[in-house]
């Protein structure tokens, strides 16, 4: 009879060592899937703490706004001496915008 063992030694070494290569590879590329996903875990709860702020400042800001024409509407209200304030003030805030154009256009040209 044939010992068909004999031959099957070398196959099974060369088997062995390209699943360890392999193996290698595979482990490789999972460990850079880890990081991956913790890097994208770490933008993700930045992102979010982030926009957490964003929220109060944007409540804040809205808490400022509703002050503003409430002290507005109550101006508009009262007298006619705070209607030419009021006046003056809207007019002076048209200027000064468009003088602000201006300067930003010529420093831009």
């Amino acid at each position: 009879m044939a010992d068909w063992s004999r031959g099957h030694g070398a196959v099974d070494d060369m088997l062995d060592a390209e699943n360890k290569l392999l193996a290698d590879n595979l482990a490789l590329k999972v460990s850079r899937l880890k990081s991956l996903a913790y890097e994208i875990d770490k933008e993700a709860e930045e992102q979010n703490s982030y926009l957490d702020g964003m929220g109060s400042n944007f409540l804040s800001a809205t808490g400022l706004l509703t002050g503003s024409v409430k002290r507005f509407s109550t101006m508009i209200r009262s007298g006619r001496e705070n209607r030419k304030i009021l006046c003056y003030v809207s007019v002076g805030l048209v200027l000064v915008f468009f003088l602000f154009y201006y300067l930003v256009s010529r420093v831009q040209t």
